[in-house]
């Protein structure tokens, strides 16, 4: 990994939960446990080994935890830890935001986001 540029705790946050992936998955094992299949039906733009080194970044930082169950075909499940249940209002907060201070042109999946 990078190393830390500043003493901020945000870049620490910044370094788990930036990118397209992390923050999806959070907002989508909200509602409770998924299973890798579920995960990728419900984003199915992310490749199979995106997923799994996004999951593996969440589980090593401590916000999800992985449980394999024994047995063919093998079975795994991906829940929100305590600490991962501490960011769901911060994700319903973002939506809620964004549902308000999003231009209505701007609120569809489609559409490009621009920056001024």
């Amino acid at each position: 990994m990078k190393d830390l540029v500043s003493a901020c705790p945000i870049e620490d946050v910044m370094r788990v939960l930036s990118g397209r992936w992390p923050t999806l998955l959070l907002y989508y094992l909200k509602d409770g446990t998924k299973r890798f299949s579920d995960l990728q039906r419900d984003n199915p733009s992310i490749s199979h080994r995106m997923l799994t080194l996004e999951l593996r970044k969440l589980e090593q930082a401590g916000i999800i935890s992985r449980t394999v169950f024994e047995g063919y075909p093998l079975r795994v499940e991906y829940d929100l830890t305590e600490t991962g249940l501490k960011l769901v209002p911060l994700i319903d907060a973002l939506g809620d935001w964004w549902q308000t201070a999003a231009p209505a042109s701007k609120t569809t999946a489609t559409a490009p986001l621009e920056i001024a």
